[in-house]
């Protein structure tokens, strides 16, 4: 099974302002280690099976910084798709999702945002692993983090029934947009929610599906634009190459 990452970096990092601002956001700052968030988030894929080179979305003002980033952990991305106006994640997906899908028949993306720290590395290998096997049968697949605590400032997944526990995969419930503190401390104690990493895993066409039938003028306008630009894609020589369900990570 081959996996075609989705690396989403287009946020301006506001929140660690003045760190990171908007022609240099945390995603392109090395905030943790020697490399950048965004060189982390491309280089903790190797060793999965299976993966092939990156699909970057990016703000159109990071263009130069992101390929020389890329250029100096020596990956070159299958496209790095620019966004004139960010319109957040599911847009950008779908975009991604159009683009993937012209390069290969019904590839299996991983979304990941450019932003993130992992410790546990061979955890999150292991996760993406599981969740390919889940999203190569058409499933759509959210990553869970284990809360270590209330957190008030994210996003929560309640888990449903088990889907079988050779990969610790759960139906979802609900998801839950950052509850006040006392209803975040009754989910961590209950045992029953995971964080929302923001990450997902599923079929080019499992996803784009559900926006045909859910968000219909959002695929409509996403799939208008992508077309307006494939030629600008291809002439720049990129993309040459030949109901959820959650994963809990630590």
């Amino acid at each position: 099974m081959l996996i075609t990452p989705v690396i989403l970096s287009g946020g301006s990092g506001t929140r660690l302002w003045p760190l990171s601002r908007e022609l240099y956001p945390k995603q392109l700052l090395p905030l943790v280690g020697i490399h950048t968030m965004l060189q982390d988030t491309v280089t903790r894929l190797s060793g999965i099976d299976g993966v092939e080179a990156p699909l970057i979305v990016a703000n159109d003002t990071h263009r130069f910084m992101i390929a020389e980033q890329m250029r100096q952990i020596g990956v070159k991305p299958v496209a790095i798709m620019l966004e004139p106006v960010g319109r957040n994640t599911a847009p950008a997906v779908a975009v991604a999702a159009l683009h993937a899908s012209s390069q290969r028949k019904d590839p299996v993306l991983l979304v990941l945002p450019a932003d993130h720290v992992i410790k546990n590395v061979a955890s999150f290998q292991a996760a993406v692993a599981a969740g390919g096997r889940l999203a190569k049968q058409g499933r759509l697949i959210t990553f869970g983090i284990v809360p270590t605590g209330p957190e008030i400032g994210y996003g929560y997944i309640k888990k449903g029934k088990t889907l079988g526990a050779k990969d610790s995969a759960y139906a979802v419930d609900r998801f839950v947009e950052k509850p006040d503190l006392t209803t975040a401390t009754k989910y961590v104690s209950s045992g029953s929610y995971l964080w929302n990493s923001g990450m997902f895993m599923f079929r080019a066409s499992a996803f784009l599906k559900e926006l045909r039938r859910f968000a219909p003028a959002m695929l409509a306008a996403c799939t208008k634009a992508y077309e307006a630009s494939h030629g600008i894609l291809t002439s720049c020589g990129w993309g040459k190459r030949p109901s959820p369900h959650a994963l809990p990570t630590r």
